[in-house]
């Protein structure tokens, strides 16, 4: 019997919480981790109804894309949509769990989703983030490397872009007298000793430091292991706001924006002034998107599709690109698909079910 914490667990392999942005409130929000699954329904907002839905249907887990907590709550007395929310899935046990700018900021996440509904090629990452990498440097006898190397890298480590197993190593003299107390694997103790060494360094995502050194400590031969840990400032291809694709063919203005309303099954499109030349190249944020305007137009973007631009940030685009405004719900909605395909695919002793119910709160006349 899988337990929510095994679902949580999975989740964050895809979208680990530490890529969430410093407001956001991803994570287990309702629940306690240790209650075995009955069932899940994906929605984008868990809403009251939505957990009406999940009991209805024999759910006790609602994994959405948006958390219903997003600020502090200092009362619980059923004031607000919040409220009544939370108060109603903690008296039914029904455990609410949030993949929100985590999901937004991973390679294969929300905006690649939307490239995907859109048939982009060669998409990318649009601004990548620094910061999130590190680098370990440690010290291994000749004999003993690649043992290390490869826990190393079954541990999350070695990995940059398409390539894995990806390490660099140095051979040198390394030298050491063991203390009275000491228990070392080579050398004799009280006894100055020297050993051939290779100096490895590999790159690992910075919230598997904790992983990585657990893996190297294991499988390490020596009682003491050397290492040193740093943060790296280079920017990581796979993690970060947005994301950049090139249509398939070239298309005019008005044939793109048909094309974009029926992949996105859109009412209506808020945009600027369409370029006079073919659009190719498109940037796409899904929800609130206007501070990645300046990446989009240095990506070489024709268009940037996003959502929620306030009436003088059209100007921003300055006859440079041409902004789509989609809709913030339209824009996120297929991260249920998304969320759907992963958990389907991974769990199969209980019901992953898409919601039904419409959580979009703007009406359209």
């Amino acid at each position: 019997m899988f337990q929510i914490r095994h679902l949580t667990a999975y989740l964050e392999t895809l979208a680990p919480l530490s890529y969430q942005e410093s407001y956001d409130n991803a994570g287990l929000i309702v629940g306690d981790p240790t209650t075995d699954i009955k069932g899940v329904l994906i929605t984008l907002d868990a809403t009251e109804a939505v957990v009406d839905e999940a009991i209805a249907k024999g759910c006790n887990v609602v994994v959405a894309h948006h958390p219903i907590v997003f600020k502090g709550l200092k009362k619980l007395n059923g004031k607000t949509y919040v409220e009544r929310t939370v108060i109603k899935a903690i008296k039914h046990d029904v455990a609410i769990y949030a993949a929100h700018t985590n999901l937004d900021n991973v390679a294969g996440g929300v905006n690649f989703k939307i490239a995907e509904k859109l048939n982009l090629q060669n998409v990318r990452v649009l601004a990548p983030k620094t910061q999130v990498l590190s680098k370990l440097i440690t010290f291994v006898p000749v004999a003993g490397t690649q043992r290390v190397l490869d826990a190393l890298y079954a541990a999350g480590a070695g990995q940059i872009g398409d390539y894995k197993n990806c390490s660099f190593r140095v051979t040198g003299t390394g030298t050491y007298q063991p203390g009275e107390n000491a228990n070392p694997a080579i050398g004799e103790v009280g006894e100055y000793h020297e050993e051939a060494e290779n100096r490895i360094e590999v790159i690992l995502p910075t919230h598997q430091q904790a992983q990585l050194l657990a893996a190297l400590k294991e499988v390490h031969p020596y009682e003491e292991v050397a290492y040193y840990l740093t943060t790296l400032d280079n920017t990581n291809q796979e993690v970060g706001s947005g994301a950049v694709g090139d249509l398939a063919e070239p298309m005019d203005g008005s044939s793109w924006l048909t094309y974009l309303k029926e992949r996105m099954d859109l009412q209506l499109i808020r945009y600027t002034a369409l370029p006079e030349h073919p659009v190719k190249r498109i940037a796409v944020c899904g929800g609130v998107g206007s501070f990645l305007l300046p990446d989009a137009i240095r990506a070489g973007a024709d268009v940037f599709v996003t959502a929620d631009y306030k009436y003088h940030e059209f100007f921003d685009a300055d006859d440079r690109i041409t902004i789509c405004d989609i809709g913030h719900f339209e824009s996120e909605v297929f991260t249920k698909e998304l969320i759907y395909g992963h958990l389907a695919k991974k769990f199969t002793t209980f019901a992953v079910i898409l919601s039904e119910t419409n959580t979009n709160p703007v009406r359209y006349f």
